[in-house]
């Protein structure tokens, strides 16, 4: 697979907004539509970008030194100068409702969500839900087209209280907010958002970063949004601060404490920034955690 590589900086200006342009690509990603089950759901992982992030301890593992974080690496065997990130999205037929769980970065990144999503042989006007987990520009930048129009027309857009609260503040993003306004409902953090799926309180992110939880029958899965970036060093040292959080031991407290219960639960889960298709079930592995992968 050909990666495309985001500019840091296009992802490290966190704002509480959602940058509407990316990064020139060097490469475009294969698109790519993962099928699996969640009970009786049909769902799909879908491609959109990766984004390549250095071992220069800006992003990952603030406050250490490459060579910690190299250690770490290193044990995963993977490259120690660099980490890759996917940066990937969820779509879930539940019932009535064909949902799209955040937007990749979107058309004037070169993201390849819509080819994606055309390869699970779903139009961008079947779409009636997008839940965003939060307004960095890798999870939003899809819900406009490149002439700024509403990308999933016929969608309601749907994120927390708190979340669109910080968006509608920033006034670099009123034409984004203009954009989108009519087709936005939002709910409190921790509410039930449609039938079978729940918010799911992620704090230390952004103001109002959720995760959402799929449930039919006894099976459930748990789209985390950011709480771990790197299916590596995240997990490995989740004690270590994550340079995109606003609220960084906020985001340290989340993720040890969510990781703990997804090991004991076996809960699976869906990473938008683990490789992909970013599923799997969270293990405890000596003091941190590690992912199964789902074969």
């Amino acid at each position: 697979m050909r990666l495309h590589t985001v500019a840091l900086t296009a992802l490290a200006l966190i704002l509480p907004a959602c940058a509407q342009a990316g990064p020139k690509p060097d490469a475009q990603v294969t698109p790519e539509a993962h099928a699996f089950h969640i009970g009786t759901y049909q769902a799909w992982s879908l491609r959109d970008l990766t984004n390549v992030v250095p071992n220069d301890n800006s992003v990952i593992g603030q406050g250490q030194t490459p060579d910690e974080v190299a250690a770490v690496l290193k044990a995963a065997g993977q490259p120690t100068d660099h980490i890759t990130l996917s940066i990937d999205a969820l779509l879930v037929k539940a019932g009535d409702h064909l949902v799209l769980i955040d937007t990749g970065m979107g058309p004037k990144a070169h993201g390849v969500l819509m080819q994606s999503l055309a390869k699970a042989g779903v139009t961008p006007n079947q779409i009636t839900d997008v839940l965003i987990t939060h307004c960095h520009p890798d999870h939003i930048g899809g819900l406009l087209t490149a002439e700024g129009q509403p990308a999933f027309p016929k969608a309601v857009v749907r994120l927390t209280d708190a979340e669109w609260a910080s968006v509608k503040a920033n006034p670099q993003q009123a034409d984004f907010v203009t954009a989108i306004t009519p087709q936005v409902q939002t709910f409190a953090g921790g509410a039930e958002v449609l039938p079978g799926i729940t918010s799911v309180i992620l704090k230390g992110h952004t103001p109002g970063h959720t995760g959402y939880e799929i449930a039919s029958g006894d099976a459930k899965l748990l789209d985390i949004g950011d709480m771990a970036h790197s299916v590596v060093v995240s997990l490995a040292k989740p004690e270590w601060a994550m340079g995109y959080d606003a609220d960084k031991p906020a985001g340290e407290a989340t993720r040890r404490a969510e990781l703990t219960v997804l090991a004991k639960s076996g809960e699976t889960i869906f990473a938008p920034h683990f490789p992909f298709p970013g599923t799997g079930q969270i293990v405890a592995k000596g003091d941190g955690f590690a992912l199964k992968p789902t074969e």
